[in-house]
């Protein structure tokens, strides 16, 4: 059978829509040899709920609210072929930096041609966007080509450990000294941000580029958290030290603990700089709390700017799971370099008076017209103005004659 398609068809990006699930579906298949046991059950986990929850999510992204963004992607088609899928969402809560989730491709493509089309069309598409980051492990040669190509740079790298139950164990013999340890709340997003400000180089902090905002839990996020916890079996608890001297927060907590035992629990740590002693007790009490629910190990993560982390992990122990690379690319656009300029509070008067004439203007080319005036400025002489008649049968202009001013009066002719 022969077919209706032309043969050469442009890819065209557009949004996702419902139609495109059984080819994104096809795509995660296709993506599982590349993925470790975690991650494939994590891709599988997530479309298995996109599936079920496609239909609110699209109705969500058509209005402002706080899950607009919790799927927004774009998806490559030629010929209602599907070629790829990349799949995007704000890192901060201004929006000003937003993160590749992941991106999709078809083996058999062009990866490269297809990868770059999705990527510089969220470029171009997203413009509240200043700049892109990514994660990406160090071994996916395929991807970091395709990163590289499109302008993004190295931001910082990532190792993620494992904690094994037995290590647990042991750090729990361990009490921890913490007397000022304190629960968070919304009060405290000024303390929590500037304890993550110190904790990270400037030039993470630029791209990031959080506010005291990022780090406060509204009305709604709360609600969200409560039922996504109540229905995954997951419980977080958190928490902060808080050094009453200087009176700021110098180290924080969050551990997402999962009652069912399937998965690993998973922490995050921010320390300052300055007290990285708090590393020991940190993670007695991570374990004191953990020992309460099914014994699963602790996962958490460490950055290339945090060697005291690091070797603290590996001095007790803990094992390398991951190392992935966080990339990141500025991106500007023309619309945020020009400014609005209001028409009410310009003086009119003001701008006609500067596009006057500074002197009057003089004619170009030699005439007679162009001597008489030069003579006119060197001697003026009073002249009686008179009328000057024009008719139809003699047009001509009755004018006085000049004088001559190199003739004295008295040599003058009758």
């Amino acid at each position: 059978m022969t077919s209706l398609l032309p043969r050469n068809l442009s890819v065209v990006i557009r949004p996702v829509q419902h139609r495109d699930l059984d080819g994104i579906d096809r795509l995660t298949q296709e993506s599982l040899s590349h993925l470790s046991p975690k991650e494939v059950g994590e891709a599988m986990g997530q479309m298995q709920w996109l599936r079920r929850w496609y239909g609110l999510l699209k109705f969500l992204s058509w209005f402002p609210n706080p899950l607009q963004y919790r799927f927004w992607g774009y998806v490559a088609e030629q010929g209602r072929i599907l070629l790829g899928m990349i799949q995007v969402s704000p890192f901060n809560r201004t929006r000003s930096t937003w993160r590749i989730d992941r991106v999709m491709l078809e083996a058999t493509g062009d990866k490269l041609g297809v990868g770059s089309q999705l990527l510089r069309h969220c470029f171009e598409s997203i413009l509240e966007a200043r700049t892109w980051i990514l994660e990406v492990n160090i071994n996916d040669v395929d991807a970091l080509a395709l990163y590289r190509h499109n302008g993004f740079q190295r931001l910082a790298e990532m190792t993620y450990w494992e904690i094994s139950p037995q290590l647990l164990a042991e750090l729990i013999q361990t009490e921890p000294d913490l007397p000022n340890l304190l629960p968070v709340s919304n009060a405290d997003a000024q303390l929590l941000y500037q304890l993550d400000t110190a904790s990270m180089p400037p030039l993470v902090r630029q791209v990031f580029d959080r506010h005291t905002h990022d780090f406060k839990t509204t009305l709604f996020g709360a609600i969200s958290d409560g039922l996504k916890q109540w229905m995954t079996k997951i419980e977080v608890v958190s928490g902060y030290v808080f050094e009453p001297q200087r009176k700021a927060a110098i180290g924080y907590f969050q551990v997402q603990l999962d009652r069912t035992g399937t998965n690993p629990h998973v922490a995050s740590l921010t320390v300052h700089p300055a007290y990285t002693w708090l590393y020991p007790e940190l993670l007695s009490q991570l374990a004191r709390i953990a020992q309460d629910f099914p014994q699963q190990g602790l996962q958490l993560a460490s950055s290339d700017y945090q060697p005291e982390r690091e070797e603290y992990l590996e001095r007790i122990g803990a094992k390398r799971i991951e190392h992935t690379l966080i990339m990141s690319r500025s991106v500007w656009h023309k619309l945020r370099e020009s400014k609005f300029v209001s028409l009410e509070g310009i003086q009119w008067q003001e701008v006609l008076q500067g596009l006057q004439p500074a002197r009057k203007p003089i004619p170009g080319g030699m005439s007679w017209v162009q001597q008489a005036q030069q003579v006119q400025q060197e001697q003026v002489i009073p002249i009686q103005s008179e009328n000057v008649a024009f008719t139809y049968k003699n047009p001509t202009i009755d004018t006085p004659c000049p004088s001559d001013s190199s003739i004295e009066p008295s040599q003058e002719q009758p």
